[in-house]
């Protein structure tokens, strides 16, 4: 099992844009923007299913 340096680059963007996702959020929520904290955790939500779909794929390469 060999894996691209372009689909383990591409899994880490993902995962930081996660990262700083989970972060506005929480900022956000500290000043009680609400609705801030909602477009956050969509965009969260939205993105660990191509962080999940980068790494099936990567990991069915042969």
């Amino acid at each position: 099992m060999k894996r691209s340096y372009l689909g383990v680059l591409l899994l880490c963007v993902v995962l930081f844009l996660n990262i700083i996702c989970t972060q506005k959020a929480v900022n956000a929520y500290y000043f009680e923007h609400y609705r801030t904290v909602i477009f956050y955790a969509v965009c969260n939500a939205m993105l660990f299913p191509i962080a999940l779909w980068i790494y099936q794929r990567e990991r069915d390469v042969q």
